[in-house]
């Protein structure tokens, strides 16, 4: 199984900021965590990516199933910087009857990674949409900076769509320290 993605940053139920690895989870929960998604996709018969979610409860070091998302999550890309590990390739792989070239122990966290979601919301207007024309666009970029996007300059962000628009990933083989100054690296 692959480590968790922390995804407690939320606003209106909806994900803001997704880290993994968690700073909250423990090696030998993380264990458990894995055992236990482990087990729930094979009680279904499960055989290709997806996730299962749990609850944390800090007070008690507890975790409690919510569900299992049996497609790939908008959050995917923070797995695969950490793991090394491209999900899509591996699904497609899976969806053709293959084998996945390695077990589930032997997969690794390498770096610490975070993801930011980048929406076209006006905050002044309670995270309205905020439709319209991309004049100038210029993403950031570097070493360990990935961003994930549909837009160009020209595009025209549409009055009816999801807000999401692009998703900003920052990994750091240092650690958490070291990922969440790169969400604020501008490319010069």
């Amino acid at each position: 199984s692959f480590p968790e993605r922390d995804c407690s940053v939320q606003r209106r139920h909806q994900k803001v900021i997704e880290e993994s690895p968690s700073p909250m989870v423990s090696d030998s929960l993380r264990k458990k965590m894995g055992k236990a998604a482990r087990l729930a996709a094979k009680a279904v018969k499960y055989s290709t990516v997806g996730t299962v979610e749990f609850l944390y409860d800090e007070e008690s070091d507890d975790f409690f199933f919510i569900e299992m998302n049996t497609r790939i999550q908008v959050e995917h890309p923070v797995t695969e910087m950490v793991t090394g590990i491209d999900l899509i390739k591996e699904q497609i792989r899976a969806a053709a009857g293959e084998k996945l070239p390695f077990e589930s122990e032997d997969v690794q966290i390498r770096h610490h990674a975070m993801e930011c979601r980048i929406n076209a919301e006006d905050p002044a207007r309670n995270f309205m949409p905020s439709p319209g024309k991309i004049t100038n666009l210029i993403l950031p970029g570097g070493p360990g900076v990935r961003v994930d996007t549909h837009m160009y300059t020209g595009y025209t962000i549409p009055t009816y769509y999801d807000s999401l628009m692009a998703k900003l990933i920052c990994v750091e083989a240092d650690g958490r320290a070291r990922a969440r100054p790169g969400l604020r690296r501008r490319r010069r």
